[in-house]
């Protein structure tokens, strides 16, 4: 086992011998909440790779991210979406193209980098938006037009133009996590896995490699303190193994199946709250363009017409979970009632006839996980109906992640993906991941449409909500006709936690550290 201490904590040898908790193996005695309190242990669904809030590759690690390098602005606990200040003491949009900021004071960086200052968050907005950076997010600060510095704590956030989602999806996301500027200049690099210059309410202590990571209060931060002495984040893929672990007694939190929940809930372990929140978040089959047989948009289109959704569904959520029909969920400007498709196998063999397919063997991935295999397994099923055979191929999260990047060599070779995407609470946050410029980001469709690009441009500053639905419907209408998307669901967000504490969760189930608090 590789134990990496990090930063300035490092110094200190807070942790001396701590035992082996993996995803594979759930391993006793009880690691959770100790007897008196201070620590908290929840579990995630996948180990940590990018802490660079330009680079990060998944929500387990926006979690990080939030704690340990101050954000702006967070998204506050509770059931109703707004924004809580952590790195501002003010913040104000004076117009629509003028944002007002002034830091606390006294929050500094570890490393012995120095106080944060206005200089620090130009330069960390920036540097997302930088064309330079290829960051993935740069366009959560599409809009940017410069950060002014007005003295050492405050300073002017100016846009080009009206930004709609400014204050859902990108000043409450990593998007305004603020670095040092000196200390990321002499990286020279994005941040890895040992970030420096921490400055949020925890520091990174300890990461050991898909077994644990430690976060522990920052004796540094002067202001709000987080809930706990130290969390422990244990990396555990697979829900249904991490409901095993709470019920052994070795997590205080866990996100669950979303097919356990009728179980969970009729009859919850002992001194356990069971919650069911709304989702964001979207689950489709995913169909390279540009990988045989799928140029072919007839065989695109066999392929929608060949999976059956509902059983799909039913399959892997055990009724708990509705069909979806776009990448918006219930409730967001854009949710549609019906896609442009059905389920119709004699249609998909027609289309495969007509184009003179026969035989085609094609790959499916998915993470390894048992609802994602559930569902495969349906689908797998569907296009052998048609005559189509697929090979299911199973990945662990730290490959999943990549499959479809442009960094490597396997988008070459994907052809089908089971995929699944958090949300934030702006239709513009689900549809900026097909664009032209996430082709090969996460973009793994290929999909490339000037008219979408446009739509979704105009979508991010139109403020009338009956125009905003129907630009987003529109869109969703285009990803229809390019075959390339099988809508499934959005699920619902399913979770367990003991009843000696209070979790900190956003209205639409997901984690923010800093907010869990004790009972």
């Amino acid at each position: 086992m590789k134990n990496v201490l990090l930063g300035d904590v490092s110094r200190r040898s807070f942790f001396a011998a701590l035992g082996a908790f993996g995803a594979a193996a759930m391993v006793a005695p009880r690691a959770a909440l100790s007897q008196d309190g201070k620590v908290l242990t929840l579990r995630s669904y996948s180990d940590l790779q990018v802490l660079d809030p330009a680079f990060r590759l998944s929500l387990p690690e926006d979690d990080i991210i939030r704690s340990i390098f101050a954000p702006l602005v967070i998204p506050q606990a509770g059931d109703t979406w707004g924004w809580k200040p952590i790195a501002v003491d003010s913040i104000e949009q004076l117009d629509d193209v003028t944002v007002a900021f002034k830091l606390k004071d006294n929050i500094g960086f570890t490393d012995g980098y120095g106080q944060m200052t206005a200089e620090d968050v130009k330069f960390s907005i920036e540097r997302i938006a930088d064309p330079a950076m290829e960051s993935p997010y740069a366009g959560d600060w599409d809009a940017l037009k410069e950060v002014e510095v007005k003295d050492t704590l405050s300073g002017l956030i100016h846009l080009k133009n009206k930004f709609v989602p400014l204050w859902s999806t990108t000043l409450p996301t990593p998007a305004s996590c603020i670095l040092s500027k000196k200390a990321v200049e002499e990286l020279g690099d994005k941040i890895t896995t040992n970030p420096v210059a921490q400055s949020g309410q925890y520091l990174l202590a300890e990461w050991q490699p898909k077994q644990k990571t430690i976060l522990r209060r920052n004796p540094g931060w002067a202001h709000e303190q987080g809930g706990f002495e130290e969390i422990h984040i244990i990396p555990i893929e697979d829900p249904a193994t991490a409901e095993r672990g709470f019920e052994a007694g070795d997590l205080d939190y866990t996100w669950t199946s979303v097919s356990s929940l009728p179980r969970l809930k009729q009859n919850p372990p002992a001194g356990s709250v069971v919650l069911e929140k709304p989702s964001l978040a979207y689950v489709w089959l995913g169909i390279n363009q540009d990988a045989e047989p799928f140029t072919n948009i007839n065989i695109r289109r066999a392929v929608q017409h060949a999976v059956d959704r509902q059983t799909v569904v039913d399959a892997a959520y055990y009724g708990a979970a509705a069909v979806g029909n776009g990448i918006l969920a219930p409730g967001l400007p854009g949710s549609r009632d019906s896609v442009t498709y059905d389920y119709d196998p004699d249609r998909a063999r027609e289309l495969l006839e007509q184009e003179g397919a026969t035989g085609i063997n094609v790959t499916l991935d998915i993470l390894n996980q048992s609802e994602r295999l559930a569902a495969a397994q349906v689908i797998q099923a569907n296009l052998a109906d048609v005559g189509i055979n697929c090979e299911i191929k199973q990945n662990d999260s730290g490959t999943f992640w990549t499959l479809g990047s442009k960094d490597g060599d396997y988008y070459l070779k994907l052809q089908l993906v089971l995929s699944r995407f958090s949300m934030q609470p702006d239709p513009s946050w689900a549809t900026v991941w097909f664009t032209p410029e996430q082709v090969g980001v996460w973009n793994w469709e290929r999909f490339d449409n000037a008219e979408y690009k446009a739509l979704h441009d105009q979508g991010l500053v139109e403020s009338d909500l009956a125009k905003r639905d129907e630009i987003y419907k529109k869109m969703q209408g285009l990803m229809d006709e390019s075959g390339c998307y099988v809508f499934l669901t959005h699920e619902v967000v399913g979770a367990i936690h003991r009843d000696t504490i209070k979790p900190g969760l956003k209205p639409n189930g997901e984690s923010l550290f800093s907010e869990f608090m004790p009972a």
